[in-house]
């Protein structure tokens, strides 16, 4: 008798420091959707959509090595630049000596400017984007002179679009935007829905040809998943890869894969930077994961798009 109920304590410590455990894990996860990161003079900057705080703006996380992550706290602040509400998805980038971040808030695009990676990001004036209608998900590229913004539009669906921007990045011209492509395909609307949905637009460029990817399907579908689209023009027409999705939950044993962004590291490999589901049972708040990623020539002479699974992984904070 006296040994069984050694056993059940020990069962019963052991439970308790396997519990312990997983919430140390967990309260160190890095839980940011939508995420971006900038890297710059050595040091990797992680900004993304904070569900638990995502009215009051955007934090970031700074690191040297992709594997030590420190909370850097707030970046931009609402009340600073445009937006009350729903401050998601944002892009940072470096232009003309300053730091620039593209978001959204309200369902509209804005653009603030910083001194800093780590902000403040502000605007002298606080105003979104002109468009015609509510437009999320910005990801500005510039080519050959030209800004490009590609959005998602939310008109009979989530549809991707591309525009020009003029030069002081806080307008486009309209009669340039054109439709880059929509939930098509089976995989992209698992769910069969009236409302389809392509988002989450980012752009490489190799070869003189233009890489689109996108997520597809509703953020809460275990299906969510990510593809791409080729053309020779940044404005299209964009043709779809054959063999899409090529990031999903069969690669992550994960729901909720996608919605990322692209960046070279210090050694100049890819990478992708992406949010899962919480769990397979949870799908917020969503986690913050990273891929390697490569270009690789196919028998037909073109280059084809490959995510290295075995790198997968997920961001925690010191």
């Amino acid at each position: 008798m006296m040994i069984r109920r050694l056993r059940c304590l020990w069962c019963f410590l052991i439970t308790l420091l396997a519990m312990q455990s997983s919430y140390a894990q967990s309260s160190k996860q890095i839980n940011l959707a939508d995420p971006t990161i900038f890297y710059h003079h050595k040091t990797y900057y992680l900004y993304g959509t904070n569900e638990s705080g995502s009215n009051n703006g955007f934090i970031a996380y700074a690191s040297q090595d992709k594997v030590h992550w420190k909370n850097e706290g707030i970046v931009l602040k609402k009340g600073e630049a445009f937006g009350s509400k729903g401050f998601w998805a944002p892009q940072v980038f470096y232009y003309h000596k300053k730091f620039f971040m593209a978001y959204v808030a309200n369902e509209q695009i804005a653009i603030a400017e910083s001194d800093s990676p780590l902000g403040p990001f502000t605007q002298k004036e606080k105003k979104p984007i002109a468009a015609p209608v509510k437009i999320i998900d910005p990801f500005v590229f510039f080519d050959k002179g030209k800004i490009y913004l590609y959005h998602v539009r939310l008109e009979r669906g989530n549809r991707m679009y591309v525009a020009e921007m003029n030069d002081d990045l806080q307008s486009i011209k309209e009669a340039t935007a054109v439709e880059c492509l929509h939930a098509q395909e089976g995989w992209e609307n698992t769910a069969n829905t009236d409302w389809g949905v392509t988002e989450g637009p980012t752009v490489l460029k190799r070869n003189h040809i233009y890489y689109l990817f996108y997520s597809a399907n509703d953020f809460r579908n275990p299906d969510y998943a990510v593809g791409y689209a080729i053309s020779k023009s940044p404005l299209g027409p964009w043709k779809k890869f054959s063999g899409n999705p090529i990031l999903s939950k069969k690669q992550t044993s994960i729901n909720g894969t996608g919605h990322g962004d692209f960046f070279l590291d210090g050694k100049g490999k890819l990478n992708y930077v992406f949010h899962t589901h919480q769990s397979n049972r949870v799908v917020a708040p969503r986690r913050t994961a990273i891929i390697q990623a490569k270009f690789q020539k196919s028998t037909t002479g073109n280059f084809v798009f490959e995510m290295l699974r075995k790198s997968f992984r997920y961001l925690n904070a010191d």
